[in-house]
């Protein structure tokens, strides 16, 4: 019988590594949840995010990236086996050079719910988690508890996960340039 995948995407740590890889902007997310879950046949790719901050008064520029985040989700959202869970941005304070201070709130909740619902009902025989982040170490246990295969797609140097995700995870997948440029949208003809 063959496995069963979800795949569960921190879309703030994976905006990173695409900056980081200088590719942001040009995935095609269809041939990515395709390369990550590998052999298995696919659940669904649930991707984790929220929108940017907006203030109350809105700049232009705050404006058009709201604007262009909220069109990105919803285009993601209809995609086939994906769904959209969306946290919220908080300011919470500035740093001494006046410039302000975000967090997000909910999406790591979120994402560990899921991880956990979708294990323990069975639903999932094995779950690709692209994060680095140890908040997700108890999730991740209960998923492996769950005798459910959890394999890690992280990135390197300093783009590396935590290293007790790292470790607790059954298998890992390196997130490289070179691995991106699988799940590259066509390039626009001039």
């Amino acid at each position: 019988m063959p496995e069963r995948v979800g795949i569960f995407i921190d879309g703030g740590y994976l905006d990173h590594l695409l900056r980081s890889a200088g590719i942001f902007g040009k995935l095609d997310y269809r041939a990515f949840a395709e390369a990550l879950r590998g052999d298995g046949d696919l659940l669904r790719a649930y991707y984790y995010h929220c929108l940017p901050w907006q203030s109350p008064q809105p700049t232009p520029d705050e404006s058009l990236r709201f604007a262009n985040m909220q069109r990105f989700l919803d285009t993601l959202d209809r995609t086939p086996r994906y769904i959209v869970r969306q946290g919220k941005l908080a300011r919470r304070g500035q740093r001494p050079d006046g410039s302000p201070i975000f967090e997000q709130k909910q999406v790591d909740i979120l994402m560990a719910t899921d991880i956990v619902l979708l294990s323990a009902k069975r639903q999932v025989t094995e779950i690709v988690l692209v994060s680095g982040d140890s908040d997700f170490l108890p999730a991740v246990r209960i998923a492996r508890d769950e005798g459910v295969v959890v394999k890690l797609a992280h990135g390197t140097g300093n783009d590396r996960p935590h290293n007790d995700l790292w470790d607790t995870a059954d298998e890992r997948l390196e997130l490289t340039a070179t691995w991106f440029g699988r799940c590259l949208r066509p390039a626009l003809p001039p």
